[in-house]
């Protein structure tokens, strides 16, 4: 499953600004694609010779689709976001600026991951520039990512989903 994910994003991310449909043939079968653009949003569908699907929106026009518990940081701009599913698992990744400093939004966002019960497992901060990552018993995963940009405020990328 995780090489079709890995394929699946991949075939997503080449085939975006475009509308597009096809097959890709590979040693475990056919892998069938769909990639349909409208404006800013891209949905992108994956299927293998198994009949598992994966599905992306994706593009700055993709609404952030968090779990329960996350929010977008007050006053941030979605830049960009990726909302991706397959089968029972979901994830999120959101790419947002913010006036507020590293600090402040990964603060604001570890508070969230450990009220949602996730432990923080990763830590690390290179100047200015913070990375947090966790996961909670029931298989949500998290990560913040977050640096200065030069007109001030911060470029941050979060990550949210369940593991398969």
């Amino acid at each position: 499953m995780r090489a079709f994910l890995v394929i699946a994003a991949t075939w997503a991310l080449a085939a975006c600004g475009s509308s597009d449909s096809g097959a890709i043939e590979t040693e475990d079968g056919d892998i069938a694609y769909t990639v349909d653009q409208d404006g800013s949003t891209a949905v992108a569908t994956v299927t293998n010779a198994d009949g598992e699907t994966v599905t992306m929106h994706s593009g700055e026009g993709a609404a952030a689709n968090l779990p329960d518990g996350f929010t977008l940081y007050p006053g941030a701009k979605v830049v960009s976001s990726t909302n991706v599913s397959a089968g029972g698992s979901n994830g999120a990744m959101v790419q947002l600026e913010s006036p507020a400093t590293p600090d402040e939004v990964v603060a604001f966002y570890r508070q969230e991951a450990e009220a949602a019960g996730i432990e923080i497992k990763m830590e690390m901060k290179a100047n200015e520039a913070q990375i947090v990552s966790g996961e909670s018993t029931d298989g949500l995963v998290f990560s913040i990512n977050a640096s200065p940009i030069e007109d001030g405020g911060t470029s941050a990328t979060l990550t949210i989903g369940t593991k398969s």
